[in-house]
């Protein structure tokens, strides 16, 4: 199928050189399967095969582009788009910035971050995980939710500067399990995420889910007081977390249209916790990499933040034509980030649980409708919602009614920050929205932060 993609990709730029146009064109194909349960029985079993194709016309400072969904034998149709494209160019407004058009040295195709048996996982063994992951823990109040999403995203791109091309392809899978008391109206959840089949594992997630059913049951349910806590985030909340860090942190773009908590003499400074490491890290396959970006930039291992030292901002290459920077390799979809590790040895909940602790602990394992307050300070504002825990200095656990935490991200990531676990696990980021973007965060299991304000309370679940 990659020859065929190559070909396809080479004759459509021939035809555009033919007819002296100036394009780029950028391919994207995925293959996606779902299974998603509700009150304990399938509710949706789908998939689908989507090929798009985006069209970029350029004249001069003048850009603009066309958007398809295709099929590489409907070659008249997307001959027709590009036509459309190199029209439609010359009526558009002119950019106040040159863009750039790559010129790639070399065909780079990769495919390491590919494995065709998580690709290609049949319906039974979708709901053979399912069954595995819940296994005993149903009942005629408890029910099961919850998706199986798998797939194969493939994205190449070329133009008529050169006849080379780039080519990358990567398999995913994202599986989120919530049990929910109908009566009490409590809610459980465990994800994973995987790049490849064998890092699927059920065992491990029924282990969650069944030590978090069993304190629901047996713990006192209660609201909490408003005040500040010491907060242990679980996995997926600090991920959302970062991932919020990457929109209004050091995105160059964001930062020069003023919607950033951080500025140029930021640069050099430390403004995060010494403990507070964060990486782009194409190496990591467990955040389906880039290893070149759109624009042929090889892309390896960045510091972002060290040592709690702010290292510099991220510019895609479009961002930097427009503000006079220089690119860093991510006009991508998206990046791949990991916060190094710390060095407290706790890899499960039920280790976290046991821990002495000489004062209480409040567990939050997720954020949800998480939302921006005001940018500029980096103040956000999310809810917990599954699982979070209370854990008291006395060894006993209550389980609260969801909380509202609303706090800057230079708080939360500063020296307010204890310690994170040594064991770190990605966590899949990507949304169902648009095109299969498949996006994972490499992250600590848990990461301790004290004396943060709790600024709302729920009188239930």
């Amino acid at each position: 199928m990659n020859n065929k993609i190559q070909e396809s990709l080479k004759n459509l730029r021939q035809y555009a050189l033919n007819r002296n146009y100036e394009v780029s064109l950028f391919y994207h194909e995925e293959d996606s399967y779902l299974m998603r349960f509700a009150n304990s029985a399938i509710s949706l079993n789908t998939n689908e095969h989507l090929i798009r194709m985006e069209i970029t016309a350029y004249s001069g400072t003048k850009r603009a582009s066309f958007d398809l969904i295709t099929n590489l034998d409907q070659v008249d149709e997307i001959k027709t788009a590009i036509d459309t494209a190199a029209e439609m160019v010359e009526h558009s407004q002119p950019l106040n910035y040159q863009p750039t058009i790559p010129v790639y040295k070399e065909t780079f195709i990769d495919e390491a971050g590919y494995d065709p048996e998580l690709a290609t996982l049949s319906n039974e063994e979708r709901l053979t995980f399912f069954n595995q992951t819940v296994q005993g823990l149903e009942t005629d109040e408890i029910k099961l939710s919850g998706i199986f999403s798998n797939g194969t995203n493939i994205v190449a791109m070329i133009n008529t500067r050169s006849e080379h091309l780039q080519l990358f392809k990567t398999s995913d899978a994202q599986v989120t399990m919530v049990l929910a008391h109908e009566g009490l109206k409590w809610e459980v959840s465990a994800e994973q995420s995987a790049q490849a089949k064998s890092k699927l594992d059920a065992d491990k997630l029924h282990r969650e889910l069944s030590f978090l059913v069993e304190r629901y049951h047996v713990d006192r349910a209660l609201q909490i007081e408003l005040g500040r806590y010491d907060i242990v985030f679980g996995s997926s909340a600090t991920a959302d977390l970062v991932n919020m860090m990457n929109w209004i942190g050091f995105n160059g773009g964001s930062m020069k249209r003023g919607y950033s908590f951080v500025n140029e003499d930021k640069i050099g400074e430390k403004i995060f916790s010494t403990k507070f490491n964060l990486l782009d890290n194409p190496e990591r396959l467990e955040t389906f990499p880039f290893k070149r970006d759109y624009m042929g930039i090889p892309r390896s291992k960045l510091a972002i933040i060290q040592d709690g030292v702010f290292q510099g901002f991220l510019w895609s290459q479009d961002d930097a034509d427009e503000f006079g920077a220089e690119p860093t390799g991510h006009t991508v979809s998206h990046k791949s980030l990991e916060i190094v590790p710390g060095e407290m040895s706790i890899s499960s909940l039920e280790q976290l649980v046991k821990m002495p602790r000489d004062k209480d602990l409040l567990y939050i394992p997720f954020l949800h409708y998480m939302n921006v307050v005001n940018p500029s300070k980096g103040i956000i504002t999310a809810s917990s919602r599954f699982g979070a825990l209370l854990l008291k200095a006395d060894g006993s656990v209550e389980t609260p009614y969801n909380v509202r935490l609303t706090q800057s991200l230079l708080d939360i990531f500063g020296d307010k920050v204890a310690w994170l676990s040594q064991e770190t696990v990605p966590v899949n980021t990507s949304t169902s929205y648009g095109a299969r973007n498949p996006t994972a965060i490499v992250v600590p299991i848990f990461m301790r932060v004290n004396d943060l304000e709790i600024s709302h309370s729920n009188t239930s679940f």
